[in-house]
C-alpha cells in the first residue's frame, strides 16, 4: 500500500543514509521502526556488518587511561600547547 508521510528533512536524511549503509530500503526500515514501536520492542536495529578489526601494535602512552578521559584531554590539550602534537594527531603510541 502506498502513503505520503512528512518528515522533517534531516531527520529523512539521516533515515536514508541509515538504511543505505545496512543495504535496506527506506520503506523496510520505516516498517521495522514502526513494527517494534507498535510492539513495545524499541531496542535498536542490530547490524550483520562485520565491523574491521585493528591489528596495529601499541597502545596508550605510559601514565595515560581510557578509565579517565578527562586527564586524556587535559594531556591532548597540553601537549597541543607546547606544539608536540597537532589537533589531528593522537596520544597512542606510535604517534609521531
Amino acid at each position: 500500500m502506498r502513503t505520503t508521510i512528512r518528515l522533517p528533512e534531516p531527520l529523512l536524511q539521516r533515515a536514508k543514509t541509515y538504511a543505505r549503509e545496512r543495504g535496506m530500503t527506506l520503506t523496510s526500515l520505516i516498517e521495522q521502526g514502526l513494527e517494534r514501536i507498535l510492539l513495545g520492542d524499541e531496542t535498536p536495529v542490530t547490524s550483520s556488518r562485520e565491523l574491521p578489526v585493528c591489528t596495529a601494535g601499541g597502545g596508550l602512552r605510559a601514565g595515560l587511561s581510557l578509565e579517565q578521559p578527562s586527564a586524556l584531554l587535559l594531556e591532548l590539550d597540553r601537549l597541543e600547547g607546547r606544539g608536540i602534537v597537532r589537533p589531528d594527531e593522537g596520544l597512542f603510541e606510535g604517534d609521531p
